[in-house]
């Protein structure tokens, strides 16, 4: 047991300097920093059996090691301890909820940018309103072309869905207006899960090209109606870390973080209301195999879900992530509990 203890300990020591350094770690820094009482060879044997068993890699170009993704699983699982946070940096956290914040964009905006600040690493925060719980509010139809325009849907709770629609025909842009001045008082309070077949409904009561318009809008694949959000904040920050020194490691980095499918798709897998951590590989993206993403849900009183990724180096400092989430949720609670005051 003592043997197997001391291993833990040389492992746990060789992470938390390798997540402070980036550097390969030797026998004689564990020695020197973490384990005073152990020779430099004690600990040389016990690295190489941590290497043998999978949890350490050996660099070429160094005598020290570095730590495996299985070894970051290990460190996460069962030696991982929250990180408290300073004063200040619950304070920016905090600031975020404000109650003079009441929109999605704004809130949503304000985390990512903090998010971000806070960690050094890159934020990504997804807003979702379950469709059947979503309630029109007003939309508006923007030329951008002579047959494409771009179709603005605004809910009740502040979430804005924009998309790209195709035109038969040139429409002129007072008519536009018209029309959506039109459709905006004729769907107010329709269910956003009804929103096609009102559309249809509409435009059989009305003349051939208008019919023609209000058709061709509720043809629109209903996916890219989804009423959420996304707001990334730090997309560079990843950069100053020397993992990402390579140019083309750093471009396929920054192509995940410019595309929005693959942004949704890593904040989508997760386990609601509770942290989830993934770990280069498996987060399931090539492009991220150096990389982890650490996601955490909380569901609004209005039915919203929020989704906060946290993407870094799979040498991030978790304990201080996990603090940063833990603060998300406690103020999302506090918000509540001021509007519940209020309400009173």
């Amino acid at each position: 047991m003592e043997i197997l203890d001391r291993k833990y300990r040389i492992l746990q020591a060789i992470i938390d300097d390798y997540i402070l350094t980036a550097l390969p770690v030797g026998s004689r820094t564990i020695s020197r920093k973490y384990e005073q009482k152990l020779s430099s060879a004690t600990i040389r044997n016990e690295m190489s059996d941590l290497e043998d068993l999978g949890y350490l890699d050996s660099p070429h170009t160094s005598a020290g090691r570095i730590p495996s993704n299985k070894a970051y699983r290990l460190y996460v699982d069962q030696m991982l301890q929250p990180i408290p946070l300073s004063l200040e940096d619950v304070a920016y956290i905090r600031s975020c909820f404000d109650q003079r914040s009441r929109q999605i964009e704004q809130i949503s905006t304000r985390l990512a940018r903090a998010l971000s600040g806070v960690t050094h690493y890159t934020a990504a925060v997804m807003t979702r309103m379950p469709r059947e719980e979503q309630i029109f509010s007003h939309m508006q139809l923007v030329p951008v072309a002579d047959r494409r325009v771009i179709l603005i849907l605004v809910t009740e709770s502040g979430a804005v869905t924009q998309m790209p629609v195709e035109l038969d025909a040139a429409i002129d842009p007072d008519v536009l207006y018209t029309v959506s001045k039109f459709l905006s008082q004729r769907l107010a309070g329709c269910a956003m899960s009804r929103l096609h077949q009102a559309l249809l409904e509409i435009a059989e009561g009305e003349p051939e090209e208008m019919s023609k318009l209000l058709k061709t809008l509720a043809a629109q694949d209903d996916d890219n109606m989804d009423t959420g959000s996304l707001v990334v904040g730090g997309r560079s920050n990843l950069l100053s870390f020397p993992e990402y020194s390579d140019v083309e490691k750093a471009r396929n980095l920054l192509s995940v973080l410019e595309t929005k499918d693959k942004l949704v798709s890593l904040l989508n897998t997760h386990g609601e209301m509770e942290i989830t951590v993934r770990i280069g590989p498996e987060t399931g993206m090539e492009e991220l195999k150096d990389c982890s993403v650490v996601t955490a849900s909380y569901r609004m009183r209005d039915g919203r879900v929020n989704t906060i990724g946290l993407i870094g180096p799979t040498r991030m400092q978790y304990g201080r992530v996990l603090s940063v989430l833990n603060q998300v949720g406690r103020s999302i609670y506090e918000l509540f509990d001021s509007q519940d005051d209020e309400q009173k």
